[in-house]
């Protein structure tokens, strides 16, 4: 196992009053490393990453690391311009983490080029490992399998973190062996996209970035470690189960804004814990989340 493999967990970032909750934050930290998930991956997309100043990343990512005892720390360093992204994994890399997540952030629309060019300087200027974060849902950029191999043979890549692939076990095996086929050995694909999990690890991902692991990581290593123990079925019998809570994804426009009110619901997170302008869900959305959490019993 590696910090590049099986569940790394995504914890929220939560706010009250417009400043990070680092009492809250500490407090999903260290639930995670007691909940023994095989990474944590801090300031990634559920870590609102792209909202905090460069001072409150540097912050939330010395309290992982410092929290999360032997668990290994990723963090999230993405951003507009390469030297800010520079700066960020500087300031990674002094927290004591142990790899880097290295999103494409784009305001202007990125080309091919300039996305290999990034991570061309990231690689060369860290001895960190990279994960190549593939979210065009947030970045609004799509790789290629031909992009991921180039970006693949780049020293110091350890993952790539791919987008919830839907379709059988079978149909999705083919795409993860197509990936596989075209990159290194020692480089991992990681499944995002929580609803798809359960299939990409049947079908062959080494790796789960998992968004809901980071608040609820007890079901979501119930999936991991089926899936990792050859018992496809049972993951995805586990992952069935969670139905409910993908519905809940797909009705409320993704996972941020339901994960916050999960957290908030089991008193993990203050009220209206996301960044303005993000309101998170109404009252009505919030009741419907409730009544799900509490007839899955998640805990």
């Amino acid at each position: 196992m590696t910090a590049f493999t099986g569940l790394s967990a995504f914890p929220l970032t939560p706010l009250r009053d417009d400043a990070v909750d680092e009492a809250a934050f500490v407090g999903l930290i260290e639930r995670l490393a007691d909940a023994r998930v095989d990474s944590i991956t801090a300031l990634g997309s559920t870590g609102s990453y792209a909202y905090l100043s460069p001072e409150e990343r540097g912050r939330v990512a010395r309290l992982a690391v410092e929290h999360a005892r032997s668990t290994p720390v990723l963090v999230g360093v993405g951003g507009l311009r390469t030297s800010h992204v520079l700066a960020h994994i500087d300031s990674a890399s002094e927290a004591g983490a142990a790899g880097v997540l290295l999103a494409p952030m784009t305001y202007q629309a990125l080309t091919a080029g300039d996305v290999f060019e990034l991570y061309r300087t990231a690689t060369e200027h860290t001895d960190l490992p990279v994960v190549v974060y593939d979210n065009p849902g947030t970045t609004h950029f799509t790789f290629t399998t031909e992009l991921y191999a180039r970006i693949a043979e780049l020293p110091g890549i350890a993952s790539i973190k791919i987008p919830g692939t839907p379709g059988s076990r079978h149909e999705v095996a083919a795409r993860v062996e197509g990936i596989r086929a075209v990159i290194p050995s020692h480089v991992t694909i990681g499944i995002s996209g929580d609803a798809f999990a359960a299939t990409g690890l049947g079908a062959g991902c080494d790796a789960w970035y998992s968004v809901i692991g980071g608040t609820l990581p007890a079901p979501a290593l119930e999936i991991t470690r089926a899936a990792q123990q050859d018992r496809a079925d049972e993951a995805q019998t586990a992952a069935d189960r969670l139905q409910p809570l993908w519905d809940l994804f797909a009705d409320f426009g993704g996972s941020l804004r339901v994960t916050a009110a999960i957290a908030e619901h089991l008193g993990l997170a203050p009220f209206r814990s996301l960044p303005l302008p993000i309101q998170g869900l109404d009252r009505e959305q919030r009741a419907r989340v409730a009544e799900v959490v509490d007839r899955l019993g998640l805990t």
